[in-house]
């Protein structure tokens, strides 16, 4: 039976790769190495608990032995999800992403090479690129110019799984993927996070004059991407797995209050978080090419699904924005919704 461990497993990728795993490939054995930090949360599997081709193990990806007790029962591949991963929290505090992001990944190419496993899928950002002005778009040999700590942390985990491939012959292939969407993702990031708050009539947040740009990709897609590099990706390689649908964070907050039938009022233009990049774009031709991959879903009808899915699930969003979640909405946004007055929705 093949054996497949996936890091980072419970998170909002993570959770969506292993069921595309196990449904893809009837005969492997799916292993999820999770820490359960705040954005792991086993109800993301809840629907996989019983089935006999999946394992949880908690562990750390920065813990040698934790990586050592999962694969010493051997493995055809190890596919890193596991990150943190939010940039709001990476100004605040950088610590833990330099701490899972890079230490942990060194660790996890050092135990791919005392195991011996064939595979290594690192999953990437497109952030590393930094913003990209129109009309370009980033090639996977363009410069790596990350903007905050948490794309910083992700371009320096690359440079290692690079030199790995070059020092030791490590079989480490890359994927870089674009803004991602879809049930289950933690409404700290700015989809599910307008989508929840529409729901309950609150204000939505909306840093500077809101003509940011990123591609947004279904995260069934990005499931299927990564699976892509798994089964074709050739190790050394890196892959540009994208969505197709530019969108400044304007029109998809519209879209969001169309498709909820709430008011544009609800919209407050906040103080920006700094260093914010303006545009995030790739040129995706390399996986079309040599993956195969092309996104299947269409970024209006996966909004409109992952609105519902918000809709039907609200217990889970709602169990999920209490306690800590609270105090970090507050440190991020009370102050700028504050500073923003009453007028700033008009503007």
């Amino acid at each position: 039976m093949r054996r497949l461990v996936v890091t980072g497993g419970c998170g909002f990728i993570g959770s969506h790769l292993v069921r595309h795993l196990l449904a893809a490939h009837p005969q492997a054995e799916v292993v999820n190495l999770d820490l359960l930090t705040y954005a792991g949360n086993p109800e993301n599997l809840a629907d996989c608990a019983g089935n006999p081709r999946y394992k949880f193990v908690r562990g750390d990806v920065a813990d040698p032995a934790a990586l050592d007790q999962t694969l010493e029962g051997g493995a055809d591949a190890v596919l890193h999800l596991a990150a943190e991963s939010h940039v709001d929290r990476s100004i605040h505090d950088p610590g833990p992403f330099l701490r899972t992001n890079v230490l942990g990944t060194e660790t996890v190419l050092r135990a791919v090479l005392r195991h011996a496993v064939p595979k290594l899928v690192l999953v990437s950002t497109d952030e590393v690129y930094g913003s990209v002005p129109e009309p370009a778009r980033a090639a996977e040999d363009a410069p790596l110019r990350p903007g905050n700590p948490y794309s910083a942390s992700k371009a320096a985990g690359d440079l290692l799984a690079l030199a790995h491939r070059n020092t030791h012959g490590t079989p480490v292939v890359i994927t870089r993927g674009s803004n991602t969407y879809g049930p289950f993702q933690f409404p700290e990031k700015v989809l599910p996070l307008f989508l929840t708050n529409a729901e309950a009539g609150q204000s939505l947040p909306l840093y500077g004059d809101g003509g940011n740009v990123r591609d947004w990709m279904h995260v069934e897609d990005h499931a299927r991407g990564i699976a892509a590099a798994l089964e074709r990706g050739r190790p050394g390689e890196v892959y540009n797995i994208g969505g197709g649908n530019e969108r400044t964070n304007l029109e998809m907050t519209r879209a969001i209050l169309r498709l909820l039938g709430k008011p544009e009022s609800l919209v407050r233009l906040v103080p920006d978080r700094p260093g914010h990049d303006r545009r995030y774009a790739m040129d995706t031709a390399k996986a079309r090419r040599d993956l195969g991959f092309e996104p299947r879903v269409p970024f209006e009808k996966g909004l409109e699904e992952t609105a519902r899915w918000y809709r039907e699930n609200r217990a889970w969003w709602e169990r999920v924005k209490t306690g800590a979640y609270r105090d970090y909405y507050e440190k991020q946004y009370g102050d700028r919704l504050r500073a923003a007055g009453p007028t700033a929705a008009r503007r």
